[in-house]
């Protein structure tokens, strides 16, 4: 049987050429990937990490490597992979964002958002499937397609409301209390969504951060 492989065979970094054989249709990050997202108005997977990452290569493992997740991620997501060691700039900001929204960071750092690039979900490591009030991939994936689909303004605005809030925090150190109650509320009532149903977003394990 021919070997699957995707966009990111002819990459260079050894993180991304990790990843050439998933049957997650990656993009590296670039034009097409977003012209693709905002023709198809589909959201953003975007997916950061290094090569020598732990946790990195058990997500890639459990989710990346499996072909239901990876239907799933192709059906619902513009999927981007990122290699932290080789866009260093692109970390920065997304791992801020995943700081500022979830009070930590580390990697693989999990950010999905909207085809012109605004966040309106930050996380870690994410397993397969839902566990100890964990959501897995298996349930996170259908749930943000419908919401996508169901309440697609109000992604928008949430995303809108915690880009300006990153925004604000990123401009103005005078004041960050304000703002970053505003982020966590447009946060909030984003994730209160999963919440309810599946307990939060909390205990994670622990990863390496900046």
């Amino acid at each position: 049987m021919k070997k699957h492989h995707n966009r990111l065979e002819l990459e260079k970094s050894p993180y991304l050429l990790q990843h050439a054989d998933n049957p997650v249709d990656w993009y590296a990050w670039g034009p097409e990937a977003f012209e693709k997202a905002i023709k198809e108005n589909r959201p953003i997977f975007l997916s950061i990490g290094y090569s020598t990452c732990h946790w990195c290569h058990v997500m890639a493992h459990e989710s990346f490597e499996d072909p239901e997740v990876a239907r799933l991620m192709n059906e619902v997501f513009i999927c981007i992979k990122v290699d932290r060691e080789e866009r260093p700039d692109i970390d920065n900001i997304y791992m801020r964002v995943c700081q500022m929204m979830t009070g930590s960071g580390g990697w693989p750092l999990t950010i999905l958002m909207t085809p012109d690039k605004k966040p309106f979900f930050a996380g870690t490591y994410i397993p397969r499937e839902s566990h100890h009030g964990r959501l897995g991939m298996m349930d996170l994936v259908p749930r943000i397609k419908e919401l996508w689909d169901t309440q697609h303004d109000e992604i928008l605005k949430s995303a809108d409301k915690i880009t300006a809030s990153l925004n604000q925090i990123a401009h103005d150190a005078s004041g960050p209390e304000l703002d970053k109650s505003t982020l966590k509320t447009a946060y909030d009532q984003l994730t209160g969504r999963y919440s309810e149903q599946y307990g939060g977003f909390g205990n994670a394990p622990k990863f390496p951060s900046p």
